[in-house]
């Protein structure tokens, strides 16, 4: 997930050290730290929840015909925030068990179907030529979605599910949403999070 998550890198600097007896004198230990990072991603950031809630399993069927190869694939990045917190998108959607798993990684599975999550970090997997939407992904989920809910939160009253795709609001409901190829989709119930509107793809889909 990325998700709006900021890594922060301290090096220390390894003091020299000089033999036995020598008059050498032993320099000042430093420490660098890495620039701050730019306030958008700080304000974009937030951590994920905790609990069931927050990270559901995932329980539903298999969207489309069910390969025993993954295949090619292209990325959708979707992004889930729930009472100003991650709601975890989990590894496992669109695949049957039994699963093997390598650094929490889905490294190979019974079969996979048209949309496939193999880590938790939101990169949903689609294959070429299909056209699922968003409903085709939380149904793979085992998750309801509506215009007034995600999963297991409800927006406030008077509010709606806000959804953005690129960065851009979303007007409609959340179900006919395209997972368009490299498309970054955020969906927030609760407080407003600002949403990204680019994620970096890994090589290959």
């Amino acid at each position: 997930m990325p998700l709006g998550r900021t890594a922060f890198v301290a090096l220390a600097a390894v003091p020299l050290v000089v033999g036995c007896g020598s008059t050498a004198r032993r320099p000042a230990t430093t420490t660098a730290t890495a620039p701050s990072p730019p306030p958008a991603l700080v304000a974009q950031a937030r951590p994920i929840g905790r609990g069931a809630r927050f990270q559901p399993p995932a329980t539903g069927p298999v969207v489309g015909p069910c390969d025993r190869q993954l295949g090619p694939r292209v990325g959708v990045h979707v992004e889930v925030f729930a009472a100003n917190r991650v709601l975890l998108v989990p590894a496992g959607i669109g695949t049957r068990p039994p699963r093997s798993l390598s650094a929490g990684r889905i490294s190979s599975a019974r079969c996979y179907g048209e949309l496939v999550t193999l880590d938790p970090t939101g990169l949903v997997l689609v294959r070429p030529g299909s056209r699922p939407v968003l409903a085709d992904l939380f149904r793979a989920w085992g998750q309801p979605l509506s215009t007034r809910r995600i999963a297991s939160f409800s927006a406030p009253t008077g509010m709606r599910v806000a959804v953005f795709v690129n960065g851009r609001r979303w007007r409609s409901g959340p179900d006919p949403v395209p997972l368009a190829p490299h498309s970054e989709i955020v969906l927030e119930v609760g407080p407003q999070v600002p949403p990204h509107r680019s994620y970096t793809f890994p090589p290959g889909t």
